[in-house]
């Protein structure tokens, strides 16, 4: 076994080869993962000098979560091939650093700007496509996609099996249905679809024989691979298919469809055909098939692995994924899939097709959009530190890592975020809780020697190209709300409503308990970089207090972006939804020790003295309580009289220009920040109101009060009563969380309502009618838009319902299916 380790950009003047290597081994050492040994996955630093390891890019010093037992065996190579590709419209990969990978691209019906047909290949956020998105899925071995492109339905089904199989994993079929649709049998259109496969390993791939000609041998490539064995792929159809290819030696999936387009042209330019050049580079480790179909047509491409001579029934093998053999076993599939979804999720019988439809949608994109990811984090340089960046272009590099998660949504967030993956994790545990327990410790297996961990996971090249630069580097004094923390807590209170058997008890408990440490420095992470000067005060880090462009300072690490917050940040502010989470954090803390009982384990909190301080109903009120208003509020250094004006302004080079300026007219002084919306209802959304005050009545009446927060639709993100409802934050930022409907935090205000509709009060009624107002409105207004468009939105228009933001939002916008079967979290 060898373990590579590559220095990378030093300089070795003042400091020994010894002292670096030495830094470097500790962090190999103390995060060592078989798997990246085996791969020989680089460790790489690349600081421009060079002290120590710095404490920010240092590992946690404690066993890996994804090491345990509970993920290894049978569990790991179930998982271990998937549609892990959630960025492009369909993807096969293994959870590996160096996969083989596969993937689907086809020619649209329109053109671009210079005349080439337009290759659809990673989701975008357009018209371009009706609809996509998974029908079903299972989250292990099964899964069925419609895309609608123009005239046309492309089905494809994902489905694994062991049987007969001696490759790790096992074997894995995928069928593509291509439909007309609209066009009668006499309309001939070529679809010309792209199959791809390549090694990220680099390892060269054969090609078939009769490639060309796939009626004599249907074998499309071959290889052999350290974990899978030799293995072969097949492809079958009844239908008449014409057939090219093209080979590459650098595999570079992100380019891939520049490269096809740029064969296709060359092509096209020679024979007047539209077809490949049939043609691969010497020591190919990347190829494209092309399959060219004028009917209704199904092909079936079949994986094999661990073949091992004539005993491996190789043909037997692939007659059981393709053809009527595949038929049956994706019906047995789907026959699976619609009654675990009954069984997970208890749906009324009164739902209509329609709603069922939708909530089927919404587990089945949640699980097909969960992805596997590897690479390493650019961290922004601690100033306290020598190796400080030098520009924006400068970083630190996280230790190479590897991210199994769920996704926001494939076309605009395919990658992972911090306080997302808590609601995703809230419906996924219902469907299979040891996923949720392997996501759950991925992330936590990211925390830093510090306690932190990046709130936005970009790895690998093709994560990268779907992000904006400014968003790559994570800042290390910045947060992201604690949302793991409520499905930690959501599965104890599961073992305590007797949820599960002992079996899988024993498995969250032996879970908790590795995790104890993990989430005791995350918590003393927040505790100590986010206090506030105020006991049981604290804000968020990061916003900016030298802006002269932004209307108000964002506050990102919040998750809310450009809510509305003190318009001059300074350290004396404090925020409401964060004093709530830290109480969320703290109480689930609790509830682990009293689960797991004391162990001598080291604890850096008195967790239960600084819940019943989180919880001081009275202390709340003193910081955060607005009585005219009637409101929970941010504090800090603020004005209302705040306003972006156009100035002229003389550049360097001595041209004047016209910008878009903030400028402040009043004095700012510190005072409870006068905006309403989802911020605050944060103390009603934790329950910590007592069920039996004044204070309650008035939450309610402000949440259905249609003249601020109120509609039809669901509940608005900033009241229209606040001054920057609806506002942009710089020229060229529109609102965000300032008016549009936003799922998560609807389902935590819905579920405090149930909760409060149900424990003795005087407002239980009063409770219970606006839950039901609220719960119909927004299952009403996802499935008309979904029955509309096609897909579960970002958000939702304040004043229409009208479906916004990003399409295929299947992250927590799924949570509307938690919303329709009623499953809430408990506190």
């Amino acid at each position: 076994m060898v373990l590579k380790l590559h220095l990378l950009d030093f300089s070795f003047s003042d400091h020994s080869q010894t002292r670096k290597l030495l830094c470097t081994l500790f962090i190999a050492f103390i995060y060592s993962d078989p798997q990246m040994m085996m791969t020989g996955a680089s460790h790489e630093i690349a600081p421009d000098e060079f002290h120590q390891i710095p404490r920010v890019i240092t590992p946690f010093p404690a066993p890996k979560l994804s090491h345990l037992p509970m993920f290894q065996g049978d569990h790991k190579e179930s998982l271990y091939w998937g549609t892990y590709r959630p960025q492009v419209y369909f993807g096969v990969r293994a959870r590996t650093p160096q996969s083989l990978v596969a993937g689907l691209m086809w020619l649209g019906d329109e053109k671009d700007d210079d005349g080439k047909h337009v290759m659809r290949h990673f989701c975008e956020n357009s018209q371009d496509l009706k609809s996509f998105g998974w029908r079903e899925h299972n989250g292990v071995d099964f899964g069925r996609q419609e895309l609608l492109d123009q005239d046309m339905i492309l089905e494809t089904s994902f489905v694994k099996s062991k049987e007969g199989s001696l490759g790790y994993g096992g074997d894995w079929s995928v069928r593509i249905n291509r439909i007309n649709k609209g066009l009668n049998d006499e309309v001939k259109r070529t679809v010309h679809l792209f199959f791809y496969l390549t090694d990220e390993g680099g390892n060269v791939l054969n090609l078939g024989k009769n490639v060309l000609d796939l009626k004599e041998s249907s074998v499309l490539a071959s290889g052999s691979r350290a974990d899978v064995g030799n293995w072969q792929m097949h492809l079958k159809s009844e239908a008449h298919i014409d057939a090219h290819y093209c080979g590459f030696k650098t595999p570079d999936i992100v380019n891939l469809s520049d490269a096809v387009q740029k064969n296709l042209a060359v092509q096209e330019n020679k024979s007047g055909r539209l077809q490949l050049s049939d043609t691969s580079e010497d020591s190919s480790s990347i190829y494209v098939f092309q399959i060219s179909t004028t009917t209704q047509s199904t092909i079936d491409i079949a994986f094999v692995s661990g073949i091992r001579g004539e005993s491996s029934h190789v043909e037997q093998r692939i007659m059981s994924l393709t053809g009527s053999p595949l038929s049956s076993l994706l019906e047995e599939k789907h026959i699976a899939f619609d009654a675990k979804f009954k069984e997970c999720f208890h749906l009324s019988e009164k739902l209509d097709s329609e709603t069922l439809m939708v909530g089927k949608a919404a587990i089945g994109n949640m699980l097909g959009g969960i992805g596997y990811f590897y690479g390493q984090s650019k961290i922004k340089a601690p100033k306290s530190t020598q190796l400080q960046a030098k520009s924006e272009d400068e970083f630190l590099l996280y230790w190479p890592a590897e991210l199994y998660t769920a996704v926001p949504s494939r076309p605009v967030f395919p990658r992972g975020f911090l306080w997302d993956e808590g609601f995703h994790q809230l419906l996924v545990w219902r469907w299979d809780f040891r996923i949720t327990l392997e996501i759950l410790g991925n992330w936590l297996d990211l925390m830093n020697i510090d306690g932190w961990i990046p709130r936005e996971q970009i790895l690998g090249d093709e994560a990268l190209s779907k992000i904006p630069k400014q968003y790559v580097v994570q800042i290390p004094s910045n947060g992201n709300p604690p949302t793991l923390l409520l499905v930690i807590r959501d599965l104890i209170n599961g073992i305590r409503a007797e949820k599960f058997n002992k079996e899988e008890r024993d498995e969250i408990l032996s879970f908790l308990d590795l995790a104890f440490v993990r989430l005791d420095a995350w918590f003393q992470w927040f505790n100590t970089s986010q206090k506030g000067k105020e006991m049981g005060s604290y804000y968020w880090h990061g916003r900016d207090s030298l802006t002269n462009r932004e209307l108000n300072p964002q506050s990102l690490s919040s998750g809310f972006d450009d809510y509305p917050r003190a318009s001059h940040p300074t350290e004396d502010e404090r925020h409401v939804d964060l004093r709530c989470w830290m109480y969320l954090a703290a109480d689930c803390m609790n509830s682990i020790i009293e689960f797991l009982g004391g162990k001598g384990r080291p604890v850096t909190v008195d967790y239960s003295s600084t819940v019943k301080l989180l919880s001081d109903f009275n202390l709340l009120n003193q910081m955060h309580y607005d009585h005219d208003l009637g409101a929970y509020l941010d504090f800090g250094n603020h004005t209302e009289d705040v306003r972006l004006v156009w100035k002229e302004v003389t550049g360097e080079d001595g041209r004047v220009s016209r910008e878009l300026v903030r400028e402040t007219f009043g004095k700012p002084e510190l005072r409870l920040v006068p905006h309403i919306g989802y911020v605050s209802f944060f103390p009603f959304m934790f329950r910590i109101i007592p069920p039996a005050s004044s204070i309650l009545e008035k939450q309610l009446d402000l949440i259905s009060n249609k003249s601020i927060v109120w509609s039809d639709y669901g509940l608005l993100s900033l009241g229209k009563t606040s001054s920057l409802y609806m506002k942009y934050n710089t020229e060229h930022e529109a609102p965000y969380w300032r008016g549009a409907i936003w799922m998560n935090m609807n389902y935590m205000i819905l579920s405090s309502l149930h909760h409060y509709s149900i424990v003795d009060g005087p407002y239980m009624d009063k409770a219970r009618t606006i839950y039901e107002e609220l719960r119909s409105n927004l299952i009403r207004n996802v499935v008309r838009n979904y029955d509309q468009t096609g897909y579960i939105w970002e958000h939702y228009d304040q004043t229409k319902g009208t479906g916004e933001g990003g399409r295929v939002f299947t992250g927590w916008s799924a949570l509307i299916l938690l919303i329709m079967s009623e499953e809430y979290p408990l506190f």
